[in-house]
């Protein structure tokens, strides 16, 4: 159990372009005016898959499913929820190496 969490959390983190071009592709719906909402409904399960899969653990379940409501609901596609959601990942990579790098230090 307790390796299963700690390789969650030691997950890859996804690549910057990749999160951006997947925001790019949910305001892609502003575009087309009257088929923004029937290609919303088409995107948001897979937003919420892809989401899951890229980021996994409490954050890919949890985000998965703010992204799916964020693209079903009219007017949110603007927000950027994979790009938030790798500096979101990125920042605790980097708080999980320095904890790890003191602790090594202190010992």
């Amino acid at each position: 159990m307790i390796n299963k969490v700690k390789n969650e959390m030691t997950k890859k983190l996804p690549d910057l372009k990749t999160c951006i071009i997947l925001d790019l592709i949910g305001c892609a719906s502003y575009i087309l005016p009257f088929f923004g909402e029937i290609t919303d409904a088409v995107w948001a399960p897979l937003s919420g898959i892809i989401f899951y899969y890229l980021f996994g653990s409490r954050l890919g379940t949890m985000g998965g499913m703010f992204s799916f409501i964020e693209e079903l609901l009219p007017g949110l596609d603007f927000i950027p929820t994979f790009t938030i959601s790798y500096f979101i990942r990125k920042r605790e990579i980097e708080k999980d190496s320095l904890s790890k790098t003191l602790l090594i230090k202190s010992r």
